[in-house]
């Protein structure tokens, strides 16, 4: 693929936790197929493996990584690991996350935890200290994948909508914090066809009550992660895209 100068990632290195399937697997891919050496973090290491081959496949540099992103301790390994093979990371995209259903009144505290930590305290910590050391070299870029749920009522998932409000917060005092060197941006999905799309009623994966009628296909979310990544996005931070079919 020879990219439009405006999306030419060429020498950058990216980042995406959740990187092994649904949209963090798209967003890998894209930012691989436009230049840029990328590291697939997620839980299960065989997976992460298959995509940084496929990567490689293209010429990249491409590394695979097991860890638990609600976990502090694994974070800074990832980040130790990232940055010893890498040298720097110039893209981070958190993108790694959970929501069980859950009666909220029967939601046990464990879970609720679980919740919270993968998707809220986990991803603040792999951002500030990310954004800590791009702050002090030559600056980079921050995708926050927060969700419509953060926006909306969504019920039976409580704290995870609630997390992501929480990510949504963040990702705009962390602009401000490590500005100018660091952009810091979100994105919020809608229901997207990704795996767990697979436990929705069949109708459910036809038509969603959304303006454009339906759930999003994993490959529509590629646009606003590069056009958020892309240096040429350079005055813009502290924003949320919404893509999620025009959800009310």
């Amino acid at each position: 693929m020879t990219p439009d100068p405006l999306f030419d990632f060429t020498g950058k290195v990216a980042l995406v936790t959740g990187g092994s399937r649904g949209l963090g697997y798209r967003m890998v891919k894209a930012l691989a197929e436009r230049g840029a050496d990328v590291i697939v973090a997620s839980r299960k290491l065989d997976t992460c493996e298959e995509v940084a081959a496929e990567c490689r496949a293209l010429g990249r540099r491409a590394m695979a990584h097991s860890v638990h992103c609600g976990r502090w301790d694994e974070i800074d390994g990832l980040i130790a690991a990232v940055y010893a093979a890498f040298g720097r990371i110039d893209i981070l995209i958190n993108n790694a996350g959970m929501s069980p259903p859950c009666p909220s009144h029967e939601m046990p505290e464990s879970l609720f935890d679980s919740v919270m930590n993968l998707n809220f305290k986990g991803p603040f910590r792999l951002a500030s200290q990310i954004a800590h050391r791009m702050s002090e070299g030559d600056g980079g870029a921050i995708i926050n994948i927060s969700s419509s749920g953060a926006l909306t009522a969504l019920p039976m998932v409580v704290p995870y909508g609630a997390a992501k409000a929480a990510l949504n917060a963040m990702s705009v005092s962390l602009s401000r914090e490590y500005a100018p060197k660091v952009r810091v941006n979100t994105i919020s999905p809608g229901p997207f066809l990704t795996d767990i799309a697979e436990a929705w009623e069949a109708k459910k994966r036809e038509t969603q009550p959304v303006a454009l009628g339906r759930p999003g296909r994993p490959e529509e979310i590629v646009t606003a992660a590069l056009m958020l990544a892309s240096p040429a996005s350079s005055y813009t931070t502290g924003a949320l895209v919404r893509v999620d079919g025009g959800q009310r």
